[in-house]
């Protein structure tokens, strides 16, 4: 599998986050040209991966990045969605409009506009892949017992976006999925040392996954083996939705 994405170009946004990185290394491992999108953290990025700065709350950023890309080679460029935030276990009641906003902005509105842009260059070359990271509390259930209604919401939406666009571009050749992770073993994860035994409890697996784990279903949607998956959600959460 060294070499398995050879010749392919795969932009990943959220590419310094703890998922994002993983799928940035392993993608470069297996010989992909990598471009990471992200605002902060581009320094710390692997060897390989060419940082692209990017607001993903920004139409004319994404505009910008994804006619970069294009501007130096007019190859396909695939894309994985792996931006997120959530609020601070904020209490529906007490949110405000702001923070409600700033969630759906990065988590919903950030994968739509890079969706669009990527999906249209894909739409003319005749084809490609798009993989969005979603979660388990899209659907599956709500996170617990932080509160978190605006990131359930935002990961919801991803869900409905990605089935949405599997309709309307599958036919013209470009596959649209998602992986909705359980708790991940990333640095967002490790500040909230106080709900672990809890998570791990409810997990049937009883541990979280590990970000490499989550590359791997990604890296599944992206290659040839997935050909007959169109909106497909890949629910990984170690039987955490089963209890």
């Amino acid at each position: 599998m060294t070499n398995r994405f050879e010749g392919r170009r795969i932009a990943v946004t959220g590419a310094a986050g703890g998922i994002g990185l993983a799928i940035c290394r392993s993608l470069v491992e297996q010989d992909a040209q990598v471009y990471g999108l992200d605002l902060r953290g581009l320094d710390a990025l692997p060897d390989g991966v060419e940082s692209v700065p990017t607001d993903l709350t920004s139409e004319e950023s994404v505009v910008a990045a994804v006619r970069g890309l294009y501007a130096v080679d007019d190859r396909p460029v695939d894309l994985v969605n792996c931006a997120g935030i959530v609020e601070d276990n904020v209490a529906a009641e007490d949110m405000s409009l702001a923070q409600f906003d700033r969630v759906l902005a990065v988590n919903l509105r950030g994968v739509f506009l890079t969706c669009r842009e990527f999906g249209r260059e894909l739409l003319a070359r005749g084809g490609g892949a798009i993989v969005n990271i979603a979660s388990m509390s899209g659907n599956a259930i709500v996170n617990h017992p932080q509160r978190q209604s605006a990131y359930n919401t935002s990961k919801a939406g991803v869900s409905a976006l990605t089935r949405s666009l599997a309709v309307e571009w599958g036919p013209r050749g470009v596959r649209i999925n998602a992986v909705s992770p359980g708790y991940v073993n990333t640095p967002l994860n490790s500040l909230k040392t106080d709900m672990h035994e809890q998570w791990k409890r409810e997990t049937v697996l009883g541990r979280f996954a590990q970000p490499v784990e989550v590359a791997r279903a990604v890296e599944y949607f992206l290659s040839e083996d997935s050909a007959f998956c169109c909106g497909t959600e890949l629910l990984i959460d170690g039987g955490f939705s089963l209890r």
